[in-house]
């Protein structure tokens, strides 16, 4: 893909439209699997975490996430303590999808699994609907016991 074709998928994320927006995450998530290209736009994703908008933060923090395998530049580092603010998110499925997205992160980024446990478990899941209560707990869970997992490791 061209890097103007990368660009305006990369706009695509902001548009009100979300099934064009979340169809542009899912082409951009599967690049970010497969190649770095998308790399040099971790700050640009790390700056959408903090819009107003509630689909914009999540889909920038996926696709920040997803760059870790890239990261030799150490940029989700130093936007790591910012980006986790999102696990303090108003909509608990920013959290959820949030908790999931932090798997990249903790299985490419070894320098950062403390950090990110220490988040993780200092999350309030209660604050949410009694519904949520459960889910988000078992996301966290999962996330933990991945993050043993590698630290024994037992790659995930």
């Amino acid at each position: 893909m061209e890097i103007n074709e990368l660009e305006a998928r990369i706009q695509m994320l902001k548009d009100k439209n979300n099934t064009v927006a979340f169809k542009a995450l899912q082409e951009l998530e599967q690049i970010s699997d497969e190649t770095g290209a998308l790399y040099g736009y971790t700050g640009e994703f790390a700056d959408m975490i903090g819009s107003e908008n509630y689909g914009v933060r999540v889909r920038g923090f996926r696709l920040f996430c997803r760059q870790a395998k890239w990261d030799k530049d150490n940029v989700i580092d130093e936007n790591i303590d910012a980006a986790l603010r999102i696990l303090k998110d108003d909509k608990p499925t920013a959290v959820r999808q949030a908790l999931a997205a932090l798997a990249d992160v903790v299985r490419f980024k070894p320098d950062l699994r403390e950090t990110v446990r220490s988040a993780v478990s200092n999350i309030n899941y209660l604050r949410y609907k009694d519904t949520m209560h459960s889910l988000i707990a078992k996301d966290i869970q999962e996330l933990l016991l991945m993050i043993q997992a590698l630290e024994l490791g037992n790659g995930v």
